[in-house]
């Protein structure tokens, strides 16, 4: 695997010392701890999606569906309505 590297420019200097306070805190270098929060924020978490998606037919259940082409008919056809004198 190709390793790349990234280099963010123009951080705010408050924003650089909490990352080091951080690592510290975790007994890593800022990089490492840099890289765990990327890391963290850009996995693909397929257990989460499919939990989110359980959830969600979970607080749908019981809704009608409606017809998509219904809704843009209804929509065209009122906004019709309302342009004519």
């Amino acid at each position: 695997m190709h390793m790349a590297q990234l280099t963010v420019r123009k951080l705010d200097s408050d924003l650089v010392q909490r990352l080091k306070v951080r690592a510290a805190r975790k007994n890593r270098s800022a990089e490492a701890e840099h890289r765990a929060i990327l890391e963290a924020a850009l996995r693909v978490d397929k257990f989460d999606f499919w939990d989110r998606a359980a959830k969600l037919r979970a607080a749908t259940r019981g809704r009608s569906a409606t017809d998509g082409a219904s809704l843009i008919r209804a929509d065209r056809d009122r906004d019709h309505r309302a342009r004519q004198p």
